[in-house]
């Protein structure tokens, strides 16, 4: 992303309706699948660490690290949470083989160029069992100035992203789109009517806006929660598992 995107995600990740929606869905997702008690999980991708805030308030027992390639974004993480930072790229994570026993990823797949690498990697450093959650913005006749500002490479349709993940060994437990509702809006937004001097869209809105947003983002996670998919949507959400070797376990 631009260097001027990682200050406004700073200032507004912990209160927009994205994101808001985004860490719940990651972490329900995430807590039905790990076993009780301590777990290590990887925020490949943390930017300015609001995931890994969100993370670490649900659950005292979950250990988190996260990873960005910007040094802007690490250090913002690092002012804003006590958990470990590393600077580094998904597509070649500085950790050992089944270390976490899971890695989650939010709006990062799609910003390097070898996404299947960065797959394969999360495959290798969880556990056997483990799991591997990733958020990716869909479709590209989506495609805008939002996408322009931050570095987006491609954007996904589902099957797209679920090939990826069985390429990398992941067995998909879970695959929808997100953000179904606000899709028409988003789409008139960027499509229709684009700002003047557009940036990207990660903004705070007036507050009956957001109050609206939020609403419609809980009516979706009220379905999706029980793992029925939703058919379109802004973003792509996918839940995989590493297969349980000999000496492993599944969560």
């Amino acid at each position: 992303m631009q260097h001027d995107e990682y200050r406004k995600l700073a200032e507004t990740e912990d209160r927009m309706w994205y994101f808001h929606a985004l860490n719940r869905r990651i972490r329900h997702f995430l807590a039905r699948r790990l076993p009780p008690g301590p777990a290590s999980i990887l925020d490949a991708g943390c930017g300015t660490g609001g995931l890994m805030k969100t993370l670490a308030v649900a659950n005292g027992d979950w250990r988190l690290t996260g990873i960005d390639f910007m040094p802007q974004a690490c250090a913002l993480a690092r002012s804003r949470t006590a958990m470990e930072v590393v600077e580094g790229s998904i597509t070649a994570l500085p950790f050992g083989d089944g270390v976490f026993d899971a890695v989650v990823s939010a709006d990062v797949v799609c910003q390097v160029s070898e996404p299947g690498k960065a797959l394969r990697e999360f495959a290798r450093c969880v556990r056997p069992g483990g799991v591997v959650l990733v958020n990716v913005p869909a479709y590209m006749w989506l495609w805008s100035y939002h996408d322009d500002t931050c570095e987006t490479q491609h954007r996904y349709t589902r099957p797209e992203l679920v090939g990826l993940f069985r390429l990398a060994g992941l067995e998909v437990e879970f695959a929808s789109y997100a953000n179904f509702s606000v899709l028409p809006l988003i789409a008139m937004r960027r499509k229709m009517f684009p700002p003047g001097n557009p940036t990207s869209d990660v903004k705070l809105y007036p507050a009956w806006i957001e109050g609206v947003f939020r609403f419609l983002a809980w009516l979706e996670f009220s379905w999706m929660r029980h793992e029925l998919p939703v058919p379109c949507g802004s973003s792509v959400f996918v839940v995989g598992r590493k297969a349980a070797g000999p000496a492993g376990r599944a969560a």
